[in-house]
């Protein structure tokens, strides 16, 4: 992969007409780059389905992580399905499209800033991220509410089989350290999830109750003890690179229209490895 780059977005958004515009545009800039997608592609099956059918077709490899959009069980989408088994049903349509996804052995990347083993993640959250003053998940869960900050999850997103969101985090924890534990420990890691693996990034968010919804506890310390070379990430819809114990994190999403108007224009593909010149947090 002499010309390739590992590059990375998330939080598609292609409802919106004027996201799915954008990703119309997205193409690579070598027949060798890799793409990868952490999350938030879409609610509706159809809509998951077609962006990530135009992206494997463009793009050499492209890595699946899913974000709380796609696990949504939508009113309005005829695919019905609910937690595990919705997942799962992506999982399968990521795998006949060619998708590297959680469940697949992770894929190693030997072009510029390789080797290292792409590892696509799903661990969801467990509300250990809570709100200010809060001291239990139901303590947490409550300001929310008082304040009217809640995450839509609590409505479409549905953990079945599990007793709560909660509970499949801590399920999805267990596994993937597992996985994350057997891998060659000679190479490096890029760490993609949906949710940020620390809580610092959430610390600027404007609701400061939301954060509850963005990741785990569970994993303070994978960037470390997984020899992360970058961690990937999204869901914020903040943009922007920082360093948590000398470790690159890539917060990688478009986010809504209404939210990218805004900013000055930037090219929304982030290049992950080899690692920009310069590359400074911001």
């Amino acid at each position: 992969m002499p010309d390739g780059k590992l590059l990375a977005v998330s939080d598609l958004h292609v409802v919106y007409d004027e996201n799915r515009a954008l990703v119309e545009e997205l193409r690579p800039s070598s027949d060798d780059d890799w793409l990868i997608v952490a999350g938030d592609v879409a609610e509706k099956y159809t809509d998951i389905e077609w962006a990530l059918r135009l992206l494997s077709e463009r793009f050499t490899k492209v890595i699946w992580a899913p974000g709380n959009h796609e696990l949504w069980t939508h009113p309005k989408d005829p695919c019905d399905l609910r937690g595990e088994k919705r997942y799962l049903h992506l999982v399968e349509l990521c795998r006949g499209l060619g998708i590297a996804t959680p469940e697949d052995p992770y894929l190693v990347w030997r072009g510029a800033g390789g080797p290292v083993a792409v590892a696509p993640l799903f661990v969801l959250y467990d509300y250990s991220f809570r709100a200010p003053g809060a001291t239990t998940m139901e303590e947490s869960l409550r300001l929310a509410h008082e304040a009217g900050v809640v995450c839509s999850d609590e409505y479409f997103l549905h953990p079945d089989p599990f007793s709560g969101r909660d509970a499949w985090c801590r399920s999805r924890v267990e596994e993937t350290e597992r996985r994350l534990s057997a891998v060659d420990p000679s190479l490096r890691t890029v760490l993609v999830n949906h949710f940020p693996l620390v809580r610092d990034p959430t610390r600027v968010l404007y609701y400061p109750e939301f954060a509850q919804w963005c990741g785990t506890e569970l994993t303070a310390d994978w960037h470390v003890r997984f020899r992360a070379a970058a961690v990937v990430y999204g869901h914020l819809h903040i943009p922007r690179v920082t360093h948590h114990d000398g470790v690159r994190f890539e917060e990688v999403s478009i986010g809504y229209p209404r939210e990218w108007r805004k900013r000055p224009p930037r090219e929304p593909l982030r290049q992950i490895l080899p690692e920009p010149a310069g590359q400074a947090a911001r």
